[in-house]
């Protein structure tokens, strides 16, 4: 009993692991910590571009989407004791020069797409394809969407994750995510 007891608190420990798809060279990050888990996986520009011009976007207007830092963003409630919640806006990240930032929020996004004129089509699958702004996972639930972050490509930084159990905050903190490169010509 003392030694199930000892290796218990083990289980709880944070986790990060970096992978590189060999195909393609695209990086991705999992952070579990007290059965959560955050998955950042990079969307290259020619990905992003080609996504979104395929759901009606103006080239101009998925090229600029495209230059952001772009990530597909996986939440998964594999194992914690009850549901957990997090609202992106409460996520920092933190690039070389020190400062923390926020997660653009797809409603920015939104606000700049209607500025554009975008048609109500590609809005809705913009709007779609946003990782949701709050959310309430139970044991076995998860969530995707693209989140985006206000650095160049190919800058590095630390995300830190925050989401409440059972009404207490927990954080974690993802180090040395990187955006994708830039498209090289070739």
């Amino acid at each position: 009993m003392i030694c199930c007891a000892l290796l218990a608190p083990a289980s709880q420990a944070t986790e990060t692991t970096h992978e590189t798809a060999s195909e393609t060279g695209i990086e991705s990050w999992t952070l579990r910590d007290q059965g959560v888990s955050l998955l950042l996986m990079q969307i290259t520009p020619d990905q992003a571009t080609a996504f979104f011009l395929g759901r009606g976007f103006d080239r101009s207007a998925a090229d600029h989407y495209a230059s952001s830092c772009v990530f597909m963003t996986v939440v998964r409630n594999e194992s914690a004791s009850g549901s957990i919640s997090y609202r992106l806006a409460d996520w920092r990240y933190t690039a070389a020069d020190g400062r923390q930032r926020a997660i653009k929020p797809a409603d920015e996004w939104l606000r700049e797409w209607k500025r554009r004129k975008l048609p109500q089509a590609p809005l809705i699958a913009f709007e779609w394809s946003q990782h949701p702004y709050a959310q309430t996972l139970e044991v076995g639930d998860w969530n995707q969407g693209m989140t985006t972050y206000a650095l160049p490509l190919g800058n590095r930084f630390n995300l830190k994750f925050r989401w409440a159990a059972n009404g207490k905050m927990h954080d974690a903190m993802l180090e040395g995510v990187r955006c994708a490169q830039p498209a090289r010509d070739n």
